[in-house]
C-alpha cells in the first residue's frame, strides 16, 4: 500500500509520506504561453495526470495547483500591436486548456496566472532582502537579484558547485555582485509595454521567473508542501532557484521533487527554439485523443520518450483490442458497464506503486482482457463480469476513460454504421434465400474496405480492422 517515488533532489526512491495523508499537496509547473503547446508538454502534463489519479486512489484527495506563467520576456518579445502581451498570453492559454482536455488530463484544484500574484511576489522580494539573501541593483535600473553565495546550500538540487555554474543570463549583469546571482526583478524597460509593469519598492517592473512559482507555491499551498513537479529540463536553472530562494525565504518548500522525461526527435529534446517539435494541435487533429493519451503515458514518466508514426499506430492497435473486448462483453453482459467495485488487479496496483511503472501496469491490464476474451469464449458470465470491472478500473486510473471521446458518435462513423448495416442485412437476407453468391460477394466487399464482421447468437457486429 505503499507508494514509492523517484525523488529527484535525494537522487533516490522513497516511500511517499505526505504531510496530510488525507490530502496530497502537488504543484507543477505549467507553460509559458508564449506559443501554442507541442506534444512535449501534453507528455508531461499527462504523466503528472496519471501521477495525481493514482495519488487520488490511495489517498482519496490531491490538492494540485498547476500555474500559468503569463508574463515573461518571451510573451513580450511575440506580442504585436495587434495582440497585445496580455491577449496573446491569453489565447494561447486556451490553447493549451484544449489540448489537456483533449487527452483526458483533469483540471487543477487551482490554476493560478503569474499576473495576479504579483503583490505576494513582491512581498517574498522584500523578505529575501531584510534576510541579506537579495539586493537591489545598485544604478538604479529597479532590478533585484537573489545573492546566491549568501546561500551555502545553493546547488543543493542538482549537485553542482556555484563555481562550475554559468552565469545567469536572464538579466543584465551590470547590476549584479556575481554572474550568478539571478534577478528577482525586473526594471520597466522603455521598450517595454507600459501595462507591463508593477509598481514595486523597488520601482516599476515585472518579477523575474523564478520568484512567480515560489510565491504561488506559497499562496495556494503553504510554506511547505508535498510534491514540485516539472520537466527534467526545468532541474536547472528555475527549479534550484525556486528551492534556493524559497528556503532562504524561511519556507520548508516541497518535500518531494519529480521531474518526468523528455520527448526526443532523434535523440534530441523536442522544443520550440530547435524547431523540431511537433504541435499537439496537429497530433490531435491526425490521432484520436485516446490513442495520443496512450502513446504519451505508455513509457515510464521519467524516461526519454521518442515518438514517431509508429508509437501512434501502436497505441491504436492496443486500444483496439481493449475495446473489441469491452464491445464483446457487452454483448454477453448488456449490464457490464455497469459501476461494479472491484479491487484492481494486485500486480496493477504493486507496478503504480512502484514510482508508477506504467508499462508493467499495462501488461497487466492487457493480460486482463486476454483473460477476459477466454472467459467470453467459455461463456463464464461471471469472469467476464469481474474482467471488465477491473478492466475499467484500471482504465479510469490511466486516465484512458476520460481522453476525448473515441469518434464513435461523429458524422463520418454514424455514416459508415448505416452503410456497413445495410450490407450486413443485405447479406443476411441473400443467405436466408440461399443466394450464396451474393453473401459471398457482399462478405468480401464488407472485407476490402477492412471491416470486420463478427456473427453471433445476437446478430452480426462489425469492426474496424486495425491490425
Amino acid at each position: 500500500m505503499t507508494v514509492r517515488l523517484y525523488d529527484t533532489r535525494a537522487q533516490a526512491l522513497r516511500d511517499f509520506a505526505p504531510r496530510d495523508p488525507s490530502n496530497v499537496t502537488v504543484y507543477v509547473c505549467g507553460p509559458t504561453v508564449q506559443s501554442g503547446p507541442h506534444i512535449g508538454h501534453v507528455r508531461a502534463a499527462v504523466g503528472f495526470d496519471i501521477l495525481r489519479r493514482w495519488l487520488e486512489y490511495r489517498h482519496g484527495r490531491v490538492t494540485f495547483v498547476r500555474n500559468v506563467t503569463d508574463i515573461d520576456d518571451k510573451i513580450l518579445a511575440n506580442a504585436t500591436d495587434a495582440e497585445p502581451w496580455w491577449a496573446l498570453a491569453y489565447r494561447i492559454e486556451l490553447e493549451f486548456t484544449r489540448a489537456y482536455a483533449a487527452v483526458g488530463v483533469l483540471a487543477p484544484t487551482y490554476e493560478p496566472r503569474a499576473t495576479a500574484s504579483v503583490p505576494q511576489m513582491i512581498e517574498l522580494i522584500e523578505t529575501l532582502i531584510e534576510r541579506g539573501h537579495a539586493y537591489a541593483a545598485p544604478d538604479g535600473s529597479g532590478d533585484v537579484y537573489f545573492d546566491v553565495r549568501s546561500w551555502p546550500e545553493y546547488g543543493s538540487l542538482t549537485r553542482q558547485s556555484l563555481d562550475a555554474m554559468e552565469a545567469a543570463a536572464d538579466a543584465d549583469p551590470r547590476g549584479k555582485r556575481d554572474p550568478r546571482d539571478f534577478a528577482l526583478w525586473k526594471g520597466a524597460k522603455p521598450d517595454e509595454p507600459s501595462d507591463a509593469a508593477w509598481s514595486a519598492p523597488w520601482g516599476f517592473g515585472r518579477p523575474g521567473w523564478h520568484i512567480e512559482c515560489s510565491a504561488m507555491s506559497r499562496r495556494y499551498l503553504g510554506g511547505e508542501f508535498d510534491i514540485h513537479g516539472g520537466g527534467l529540463d526545468l532541474r536547472f536553472p528555475h527549479h534550484e532557484n525556486e528551492l534556493a530562494q524559497s528556503t532562504a525565504a524561511g519556507d520548508a518548500f516541497a518535500r518531494y521533487w519529480i521531474h518526468n522525461g523528455l520527448v526526443t526527435v532523434g535523440d534530441q529534446k523536442m522544443s520550440k527554439s530547435l524547431g523540431n517539435f511537433l504541435l499537439a494541435d496537429d497530433v490531435l487533429r491526425e490521432r484520436d485523443p485516446r490513442v495520443v493519451r496512450y502513446a504519451l503515458g505508455a513509457a515510464h514518466y521519467r524516461s526519454s520518450l521518442d515518438l514517431t508514426s509508429q508509437s501512434f499506430d501502436e497505441a491504436e492497435a492496443a486500444l483496439a483490442r481493449i475495446q473489441a473486448f469491452l464491445q464483446r462483453a457487452a454483448r454477453l453482459l448488456p449490464d457490464a458497464s455497469a459501476p461494479r467495485e472491484v479491487d484492481l488487479p494486485a500486480a496493477f496496483a504493486s507496478a503504480m506503486d512502484d514510482d508508477l511503472a506504467v508499462p508493467q501496469a499495462l501488461a497487466v491490464l492487457h493480460e486482463t482482457v486476454r483473460a477476459g476474451n477466454t472467459a467470453l469464449d467459455a461463456g463464464d458470465r461471471d469472469a467476464v463480469a469481474h474482467a471488465v470491472a477491473a478492466v475499467s478500473g484500471m482504465l479510469a486510473v490511466l486516465g484512458l476513460d476520460a481522453a476525448g471521446e473515441a469518434r464513435g458518435d461523429d458524422a463520418e462513423t454514424i455514416a459508415l454504421d448505416a452503410l456497413v448495416r445495410t450490407m450486413i442485412d443485405q447479406r443476411a437476407e441473400a443467405r436466408a434465400t440461399k443466394d450464396w453468391a451474393t453473401a459471398d460477394r457482399i462478405r468480401d466487399a464488407i472485407a476490402a474496405a477492412g471491416i470486420v464482421l463478427e456473427d453471433g447468437p445476437e446478430g452480426t457486429h462489425w469492426s474496424v480492422n486495425r491490425g
